[in-house]
Parts: structure tokens; sequence; C-alpha cells
């Protein structure tokens, strides 16, 4: 088992920046990926960035303004959120995919955005 604690969510104006982090604790040494996904009210959850063995990938919509990293020591994971738009308000959540393959989720974090 995996356990995510996430942090970081909040309110910002258009343009502004957030740093989301997610703790990861338990069999983390089993872990190969860990990544993002965000779900907007009324739309299906998206895929929104990920970091393997220090390969990242990004959706195209935040390429550019979201960087995603990993603290190996820390087992923790970041997303570094800047140039934010109302359209990236959502709840983001931490996934941690482990050898099996099994994946983990945290409990979300809110981001909102005022225009």
């Amino acid at each position: 088992q995996v356990q995510l604690v996430e942090s970081g969510g909040g309110l910002v104006q258009a343009g502004g920046s957030l740093r989301l982090s997610c703790a990861a604790s338990g069999r983390t040494f089993s872990m190969f990926a860990m990544g993002w996904f965000r779900q907007a009210p009324g739309k299906e959850r998206e895929f929104v960035a990920r970091i393997s063995s220090d390969v990242t990938s990004y959706l195209d919509d935040v390429k550019g303004r979201f960087t995603i990293s990993r603290d190996n020591a820390k087992d923790t994971v970041y997303l570094q959120m800047n140039n934010l738009k109302p359209e990236d308000a959502a709840v983001d959540y931490c996934n941690v995919v482990v050898y099996g393959p099994k994946e983990y989720w945290g409990q979300g974090t809110q981001v909102t955005v005022s225009s």
C-alpha cells in the first residue's frame, strides 16, 4: 500500500502561481511513476503531468506553465503551476503507479483561479 497526502491548493488570481505537493508513504520503493490529474466540475478527470525516472510528460495546455519535479529522498512530487488561467481551476489529484502495476490516488486538493 502507498498513502498519499496532498497540499498546496488554494485560491489565486489569474496569472498567479501555486505549488502542489504530494508526499508518499508506505511501500514507496515500488513506485515508478508519480503524477497529477485534475477534474473540473462536470468534466472527466484528465492527465496533467507525470514524472518517471526523471522523464516528464505534460498535458499540452500546461506545457511551458507547469513543472513537475520529484524529491526521491522525501518521496514527494511537486507541481509548480505558473501563469494560472481560470480554466485551470479544478480538484487536482496526485497519482502514483507502482510495479504490478497498481495505481494509488490522493484525496484531491482544490485549485481555484479567479479572473
